[in-house]
């Protein structure tokens, strides 16, 4: 993952016009997982917001940093904010439990606000569902705090590390967005609207007509599901044909034994494959989540 620094006086009024959510949210201390959208609603980036040390950091897979990066600059103009790749700058662990943060001499933060900072740590809850925690702060003040069963400093428990948190992802039902599907989605086919990743009252934003007209006129044809899928050659943006007769997109892709599981944007009922699909339909089972995509669609 990597880090974008947004500091200035104008850094959280400028992130209101472009992101989904309500950065008055960061004001109050309050972490937020947001969308940066295309002017026609298409999702860029997907990222999870902290206020820390008087800005905010948002974190987002690094393969598609500087591009969300650059076009976020694009758009400062005469507004006073410094937009800035920190991801060597700054530190970031991510912690299943809160027993990490004991373990670590650090605080938990309270259900209200989800955040706390302590000393130039900035400590996150990852959802309102979750129990797991983003840890943010420089290099050297989290060398500070050693955090039990911490092996990230060995290259072969690199790959490990990562799988599992993408696994715990699929499981709570948090989206991402890669390279590979970059402006594919509206914010609502990624369930945002149900996981608190979208305010409809804050004003504008880019892609705010597209999401809210969507919204309003209740044209959601399509949602993301877990899903259990055989072996096989799955990859990231991959187009999937259903037994079902429902057809999407792969957004996240993680083995789970000898099988793999999966979240993808399908379509509600059924529908043609994609140009791309393979000409065999997939045996996947669905995975329940911790909401119901089907009841809200």
């Amino acid at each position: 993952m990597g880090l974008m620094r947004f500091t200035g006086p104008d850094a959280l009024s400028f992130l209101q016009g472009q992101l989904s959510n309500d950065t008055r949210r960061l004001e109050e201390g309050s972490p937020l997982l947001a969308a940066y959208s295309t002017p026609q609603g298409r999702v860029v980036a997907l990222v999870h917001v902290l206020p820390h040390s008087g800005g905010a950091i948002a974190i987002l897979p690094r393969e598609i940093l500087l591009p969300t990066l650059e076009r976020l600059r694009r758009f400062v103009l005469r507004a006073k904010v410094s937009a800035q790749d920190v991801s060597e700058q700054y530190a970031l662990i991510g912690l299943h439990d809160p027993s990490g943060l004991r373990s670590a001499g650090l605080g938990i933060p309270d259900a209200a606000s989800g955040y706390l900072e302590q000393a130039g740590v900035g400590i996150g809850r990852v959802s309102s569902r979750s129990s797991r925690h983003w840890v943010i702060g420089s290099t050297a003040d989290l060398a500070k705090h050693r955090f039990a069963g911490d092996t990230s400093g060995d290259e072969r428990d690199a790959q490990r590390i990562e799988h599992d948190w993408r696994l715990a992802d699929v499981a709570e039902g948090l989206p991402q967005i890669y390279a590979a599907t970059r402006e594919m989605f509206v914010a609502q086919m990624l369930n945002l609207d149900l996981i608190d990743g979208i305010s409809f009252t804050k004003g504008c934003f880019t892609g705010q007509e597209i999401i809210a007209r969507t919204q309003n006129l209740g044209r959601i044809k399509r949602r993301m599901f877990r899903l259990r899928l055989p072996a096989g050659p799955w990859a990231i943006g991959q187009a999937v044909h259903l037994g079902d007769g429902r057809s999407g997109r792969l957004t996240e892709v993680v083995s789970a034994g000898e099988e793999f599981e999966a979240l993808a944007v399908l379509s509600l009922e059924a529908s043609a494959p994609e140009a791309d699909a393979p000409g065999d339909t997939v045996a996947a089972r669905e995975l329940p989540l911790p909401y119901s995509p089907a009841q809200s669609a």
